[in-house]
């Protein structure tokens, strides 16, 4: 049998709003209606507009509602020992900026709807904030009145402040992003994730093979990444005015030697080495080389797909630059701007050891240095050995080499060079020679030259020497033919 339901009494219905688990308000807004009824027949249309117009008009629909029950929930929500000190005390309940919420209230309520809801904030007796979601509800039977009208109240404290926290993390997350001192890059490598899988999946097991073999694999993957995000030091350090202008000239950024060394990240990837560092080269929108030492690491939540790879780029620029000068004052003479003695003696014994041959040697002295430096000071001396180096630098091309070896001592090795060219470049010093002396007035630049061939590596130091004897007798002639010295020099 089906037992039979008993109608329910009005004292089952207060007994239940009074034991709801959820806060209850019943309250009265007969008052209320009147009133917006009242703007109606003066010929307001928009009811949020008119209200905003003049405070003072929501501080009379707020003095329109009526308190007449609430339950025991409610009383426990707000710390009130009973329903007469809450009533008496709604000015610490309902206090702050409540506008926003009560114009909220208005436009639902304007718009013919019998339901309202809005999330706003109330204090409790003892202090606490309470974040609450409101719903209310005129009661059925109750439309022509709005007499009686039931408002819940959901405290939401612990996930609105939840929210808050997570939002507070996020904007410092992103703050830290956006303001890092070196650039960073959100970026999206699935889809590389996935051309890798599928190369592993046709049974490719010599990775770096299939790389020299299939160079055109390693553009491709460039193309599929996805930039997600960059932080303002990546706009400054590739000088882009904003994230968009940056991504749509990423081709300019990534390029060049990126090819080679995307091809060995590839590689790492490959081996299963999802953290990687190393030192590329990028270049900024203006064409200007950016030396970088990139951090890439794909974040460990991400490690199925590889959706989300952090980078870091450091810029080095700098860094490599004194690297070069000092790699440079390493192999140059300073004054000259030829190489130095040591990279001459360094490539005296590698074409010792490799040739090719035969190699032509030619010493050179410059006349007259020392009159010079003391007629008129080691300054005018450091100038004509300057002269020296520019036509010595105009004269001989890579992979010959010009070098300062003394004071005022030079050579030249010239691999695979034979007598007759050797001439012919002894010829080319000879005519540049004269061609800078046209160009610098006052005293003329003079070169004591002397030649030899090595047709094999163990000739080559004797070679040095007949170069070195046939300089000396051509300078022995031109102090002879000046009527000067020797001991002048």
């Amino acid at each position: 049998m089906i037992p039979s339901l008993s109608p329910s009494t009005d004292s089952d219905f207060e007994h239940m709003f009074d034991l709801a688990p959820v806060s209850l308000w019943l309250e009265d807004f007969s008052e209320l209606k009147t009133l917006l009824d009242g703007w109606r027949r003066d010929g307001v249309v928009d009811a949020e507009a008119y209200a905003r117009e003049d405070p003072a008009r929501m501080q009379r629909y707020g003095a329109c509602l009526k308190v007449l029950r609430v339950n025991r929930r409610t009383l426990e929500l707000f710390a009130a020992p009973d329903q007469e000190t809450l009533l008496a005390s709604l000015d610490q309940v309902f206090r702050g900026d409540m506008f926003e919420q009560a114009i909220s209230e208005l436009r639902q309520l304007w718009s013919g709807s019998l339901e309202f809801s809005n999330q706003t904030v109330n204090y409790a007796l003892d202090g606490r904030r309470l974040d609450v979601h409101i719903r209310g509800r005129i009661l059925p039977g109750h439309e022509d009145r709005w007499d009686r009208v039931l408002i819940s109240l959901e405290d939401n404290t612990e996930q609105i402040g939840a929210g808050a926290a997570l939002l507070r993390s996020e904007q410092y997350a992103r703050g830290l992003f956006e303001n890092s001192p070196v650039s960073l890059w959100v970026e999206d490598f699935s889809s590389v994730k996935r051309l890798l899988d599928d190369v592993r999946a046709q049974g490719i097991r010599d990775f770096k093979t299939f790389l020299k073999v299939h160079p055109e694999f390693v553009t491709r993957c460039m193309q599929e990444i996805r930039v997600i995000d960059v932080n303002q030091q990546t706009l400054e350090m590739f000088g882009a005015d904003s994230k968009e202008m940056l991504f749509k000239q990423i081709g300019k950024v990534f390029r060049g030697e990126m090819q080679e060394s995307f091809a060995e990240q590839l590689l790492d990837l490959w081996e299963g080495r999802l953290f990687q560092q190393r030192e590329v080269v990028n270049y900024s929108l203006s064409g200007e080389a950016v030396y970088i030492h990139m951090q890439f690491a794909i974040l460990e939540e991400h490690r199925h797909d590889w959706s989300m790879v952090l980078l870091s780029l450091v810029d080095i620029t700098a860094r490599k630059k004194a690297e070069a000068y000092l790699e440079y004052l390493g192999k140059h003479d300073v004054l000259t701007q030829l190489r130095n003695r040591a990279f001459y003696v360094e490539e005296l014994n590698r074409l010792t050891r490799k040739g090719p041959w035969p190699v032509g040697v030619v010493v050179i002295d410059m006349n007259g240095l020392k009159g010079i430096n003391d007629d008129a000071g080691h300054a005018a001396g450091d100038a004509m050995l300057r002269r020296v180096g520019e036509v010595l630098t105009k004269a001989v091309d890579s992979p010959d080499c010009a070098a300062r070896i003394g004071g005022d001592e030079f050579a030249l090795l010239l691999p695979a060079t034979d007598e007759r060219a050797t001439q012919a470049l002894i010829d080319r010093i000879g005519s540049l020679l004269e061609l800078n002396n046209q160009f610098y007035p006052g005293r003329p630049l003079s070169l004591a030259i002397g030649m030899a061939i090595a047709a094999s590596g163990d000739q080559l130091e004797a070679a040095v020497h007949r170069a070195d004897q046939a300089m000396y007798a051509e300078k022995l002639r031109y102090y002879q033919q000046a009527g000067m010295e020797r001991r002048r020099n």
